[in-house]
């Protein structure tokens, strides 16, 4: 039987400090014109916490809205407050960046996180009150030091904390020569382990499920740990596991840029279907080099930075149970290494091929979810609206393959695409930010097959031109299969019978 979709976990924390002090676009600023107006003018355009919670696209990220809010709200959105401003949401909730601080404490096992002791003791009781917040993570949080230490630290170049431009911590380096141990790659990937033990959470509580029952977890970030030795070695899985307290977790991690969530969530479906584990997690936390990734083209043009916060996102893959929507593993596209990367090729092999293998056409998948950036984003940098233009394509060559009339193109890309809401950050908007959200639509009885598309650019390690992708089809849960009409005990019981009787025929034939 196919394996479900169990539960969905969708955090984001707001992390205006670091825009300014870790986001790439900055740090490379710095070096190379560390006088630019660009860095001088990048403080006025920070936007608030408060700010940060009432916009629309952040709203519908943890939940509280359906995507199709933004058809009613007139673009941009940036200038336009969403009437529900709330921290917490269905899927997540937004993280102030100074209680973040803290969960990164907490995931700090070799003392390279260290905050000062005013700070602490002042947040500390401020994240207490979050209810994902367990008890363990709380007891990890150290009380802090004095500042004037913190202060001696980062003149040793460890990687500085700041709360609205005070210093209140640092990162330090995890060994004095390996750049892969770094205080700036360490700070990656404390941050890159925190956001997915929160999302992690946050996907469990959803499932309504206890984390003993999760077997393995798949991490699909973009980060990479490891040593001089073996740079991407891992493991992010079993680090975030152990903080989220899934003791019976083992794991690993998957890597493949944008694409990698897709990927991931291919393989969790298919170690559960094939009966290898029963609870498969698949989870992944946010960039720091993402931050303010767009930002001069948002300066320029007098927007306020949009890209200031780290996105997670976790998904609970178990064995079917009946309810819960399925994984399809029939339907599934590939971009193959003969592809090649035209845009035609691209859709064809992710989108058309797959469905008219499986005697489908595009207008029986209720919604298409291929990259999720925000256009809020990505319009103004000159990217255009990414999910719009995805939907254009598959309608062009669904038209070319007689799925559509030309006069049926519009209106299809209206009624079965996704306006782009997630937050840059590589593999967070590829694809995976819509699964929330098309469970509960699957679950309400609203859509029954939804096609999630994961595209990625593997050319940007240097190794290959490819591009690459994958895709699958969740849909309506079709009903727990019968059990069999035996079992296995009661077969071995049923032959064993067979045994005696022939036995005792033979006696009696004597």
């Amino acid at each position: 039987m196919n394996s479900v979709i169990r539960g969905t976990g969708y955090p984001l924390i707001h992390v205006p400090d670091m825009v300014l002090q870790n986001g790439t676009t900055q740090t490379t600023e710095r070096i190379v014109n560390p006088e630019s107006e660009y860095l001088k003018k990048l403080g006025d355009h920070i936007r608030s916490y408060e700010q940060v919670c009432a916009y629309y696209p952040n709203q519908i990220y943890i939940g509280n809205y359906a995507p199709e809010i933004l058809n009613e709200v007139e673009f941009p959105w940036y200038d336009k407050p969403s009437p529900v401003s709330d921290r917490y949401g269905k899927f997540g909730e937004i993280m102030p960046q100074e209680e973040f601080y803290l969960l990164m404490q907490a995931c700090d096992e070799f003392e390279l996180v260290y905050l000062d002791k005013d700070f602490v003791a002042r947040m500390k009781p401020e994240l207490a009150k979050d209810k994902i917040i367990t008890e363990l993570i709380l007891d990890r949080i150290e009380d802090g030091i004095e500042i004037a230490q913190i202060e001696k630290f980062v003149s040793e170049k460890a990687e500085p904390l700041y709360s609205s431009g005070k210093l209140v911590g640092c990162v330090k380096n995890a060994h004095a020569i390996d750049e892969n141990l770094s205080a700036h790659v360490m700070l990656e990937n404390i941050v890159s382990k925190s956001s997915s033990v929160l999302s992690l959470l946050y996907a469990l509580k959803d499932a309504g499920m206890d984390p003993g029952e999760v077997e393995y977890v798949i991490d699909c970030s973009e980060e990479a740990c490891g040593d001089m030795n073996q740079r991407g070695g891992g493991n992010f899985a079993k680090a975030a596991a152990e903080i989220a307290g899934l003791l019976n977790a083992s794991g690993s991690d998957t890597r493949g840029f944008c694409a990698a969530p897709s990927h991931a969530l291919t393989m969790a479906a298919s170690l559960v279907k094939a009966g290898t584990f029963k609870c498969v997690a698949v989870t992944a936390g946010g960039s720091t080099a993402k931050l303010g990734m767009n930002g001069k083209d948002h300066v320029k043009k007098d927007l306020p930075i949009l890209e200031d916060v780290l996105g997670g996102f976790a998904t609970i893959i178990s064995a079917n149970d009946g309810i819960n929507p399925e994984i399809n593993l029939d339907i599934q596209g590939t971009h193959t290494v003969g592809t090649g990367s035209s845009p035609q090729n691209v859709i064809g092999s992710l989108v058309v091929d797959p469905l008219e293998r499986a005697g489908l056409k595009v207008n029986d998948i209720d919604k298409f979810s291929p990259e999720m950036q925000n256009p809020d984003i990505t319009k103004p940098a000159g990217a255009g609206d990414v999910p719009q233009s995805n939907m254009k394509m598959i309608g062009a060559l669904a038209v070319k393959r007689g799925h559509l009339d030309r006069k049926e193109m519009n209106d299809f890309v209206v009624k079965h695409g996704v306006t782009g809401f997630a937050p840059t950050q590589g593999h967070i908007p590829s694809g995976v930010p819509y699964l929330g959200h098309a469970r509960k639509e699957i679950l309400d009885g609203n859509m029954s097959k939804v096609m999630i598309i994961g595209k990625g650019s593997l050319f940007l390690g240097r190794l290959t031109n490819l591009f690459d992708g994958i895709s699958f089809v969740v849909q309506a849960n079709e009903g727990a299969e019968e059990e069999a009409a035996v079992s296995r005990d009661e077969i071995r019981s049923l032959i064993a019978e067979s045994l005696r009787d022939f036995a005792s025929s033979l006696l009696e034939s004597r």
